[in-house]
């Protein structure tokens, strides 16, 4: 049975765009070629048919007739709020394209792409999903689609099924899956045309073009509301240090958001750190001497914030790690390390000693995001603070499957639409984007990007192969010099934001507004 908000959700209508209100008469303008962020000629060499593609803006055109397509649509990679709508805004996108359009959803992942899992979806099937959390409509996974034998299986399937497009709704790695079996389709005479769409919590799949992917606002917003709890929790005790890990490995921009949403004492910024070349001691020295401060003005307590991915940034700790995955280390064997990781090693708790040991992934590497990063810098300022009470948390899946902010649902929506639009268009290899994102959703735009736009060379299993650029926090940008601006005030005085609980009916200021993050970059002047 459902609750009385899933119910009320499922039966909330979903907003568009002034520019949709007309989808199917839309037109295009066609931009400049583009280049890679990166290697650009090794790209143009591995990407033939789709390196140099120009960018896709819609615009009020004239066109009046449509054939029917036959779609398939993915999600992959980790869930992400507002999957669901992606889903229901591509299919009616194409119902209003053609009404004899159809869309397939394949099961399992990116792995249901390679084996045929599929099931048609309908109307009635996606009426269910509004508005809902999770992506538990067709499931994901994480399988890498890169080898010739899944490449041809894909196409096999896709060709089988009669495609006229695949939409693959994931992060970087998901849409460099995208890449590749676009880039694989044209080259061997495979109509379905590719487009991918950007997900990821992590908010680390972003540029000019992507001003924030779909989930990112959900996910800040449910951990942001317990971070303003524990705050107010913290001002009531007035005891304890609170310890607060957030999702993000390799980019810090969740911790950003969520600073600038709750305001805590201290926020660590994985960038910064690594720019700034902070070692663990002067990390716990920093941290330290801030809690001294405040129990010498009487407040024993405070909220720390800190990315998962903190403990790469530290110069000692990555080499340490560095070394522990190339070296294969196990057991109780350390004699492998040099002398720097050696001592590092030596220096840290025995709990984290067994994690970096034992924690490891199917390829033998430390899983990083499994370290208890604020247990370890806890102990270590233990060591210079009496009366010091600290309490850790980790806020991870918490915010994955939450019901979408209106933000996100109505975003998610107008992205289906967009997808629906390019491989209308025949466009292949390309990634459905909507703009101007911190304006009123009647001013939104759809708009579509080569994927080879956003790619370049990285290093993987000791080889080069393409990416998709992951985007870190830049410290030049206004929302981290927003927090640069207001850190020392927050350090020693209690300005705790309590942002509470998801709205989803009121005032728009409440309900609809998007994150913190996207309203500094693109007008400031909302946040003074």
């Amino acid at each position: 049975m459902r609750s009385p908000l899933e119910n009320f959700r499922l039966q909330s209508p979903l907003h568009l765009p002034d520019q949709l209100h007309h989808f199917a008469t839309l037109g295009e303008r066609v931009g400049e070629k583009t280049e890679s962020q990166g290697d650009k000629e090794a790209m143009q060499a591995r990407f033939p048919k789709t390196y140099g593609q120009p960018c896709i803006e819609f615009e009020p055109g004239k066109r009046e007739s449509h054939a029917s397509l036959r779609v398939g649509v993915v999600l992959s990679g980790g869930q992400a709020p507002g999957g669901h709508n992606v889903i229901l805004g591509l299919f009616q996108a194409l119902k209003e394209l053609h009404g004899e359009s159809h869309l397939y959803g394949f099961e399992g992942g990116p792995a249901g792409v390679v084996e045929g899992n599929f099931s048609e979806l309908t109307l009635e099937v996606l009426e269910g999903y509004r508005n809902m959390g999770g992506f538990d409509l067709l499931g994901s996974g994480r399988t890498k689609i890169e080898t010739q034998e899944q490449l041809e299986a894909a196409k096999k399937h896709v060709e089988a099924l009669e495609l006229d497009g695949l939409v693959v709704i994931g992060g970087d790695d998901s849409n460099t899956n995208a890449a590749l079996l676009a880039e694989y389709f044209l080259g061997h005479g495979c109509k379905t045309k590719v487009v991918g769409v950007p997900k990821t919590i992590d908010g680390d799949l972003k540029n000019t073009y992507v001003e924030q992917p779909f989930g990112f606002d959900t996910a800040c917003r449910v951990y942001a509301e317990m971070i303003g709890n524990i705050a107010r929790d913290a001002l009531s005790a007035k005891k304890y240090t609170h310890f607060i890990r957030l999702m993000g490995r390799s980019a810090s921009h969740i911790t950003l958001e969520c600073a600038l949403q709750t305001q805590p004492n201290v926020t660590l910024i994985g960038e910064e750190v690594a720019a700034k070349g902070w070692t663990l001691t002067a990390i716990t020295d920093y941290l330290a001497a801030v809690i001294r401060k405040r129990a010498e003005a009487g407040k024993k307590y405070g909220v720390i914030l800190l990315p998962e991915g903190l403990i790469e940034f530290i110069p000692e700790m990555r080499l340490l790690i560095t070394e522990l995955n190339s070296l294969k280390v196990s057991g109780n064997n350390i004699e492998a390390l040099s002398r720097e990781g050696k001592a590092t090693f030596e220096s840290l708790p025995e709990s984290i000693q067994r994690q970096l040991f034992y924690d490891r992934d199917p390829h033998g590497n430390v899983q990083v995001s499994h370290i208890a990063t604020e247990q370890l810098l806890s102990h270590l300022i233990a060591k210079q603070c009496s009366d010091f009470h600290p309490v850790h948390h980790f806020f991870g899946y918490e915010g994955r499957s939450a019901m979408p902010s209106n933000f996100d649902a109505t975003y998610c929506y107008a992205l289906g639409f967009a997808a629906a639009g390019l491989i209308d268009g025949g466009h292949s290899g390309y990634m459905g984007v909507v703009r101007h994102l911190a304006e009123a959703v009647e001013k939104w735009e759809i708009a579509g990007i080569p994927l080879t736009m956003l790619m370049n060379l990285e290093e993987r299993k000791g080889r080069l192969k393409p990416v998709i650029q992951k985007t870190l926090v830049d410290l030049e940008c206004e929302p981290f010099r927003y927090l640069e601006a207001h850190r020392k005030e927050w350090e020693i005085e209690d300005h705790y934001r309590s942002p509470g609980p998801i709205q989803f009916v009121g005032p728009p200021h409440l309900c609809d507004a998007t994150t913190l993050t996207l309203k500094l970059e693109q007008s400031p002047s909302l946040c003074t």
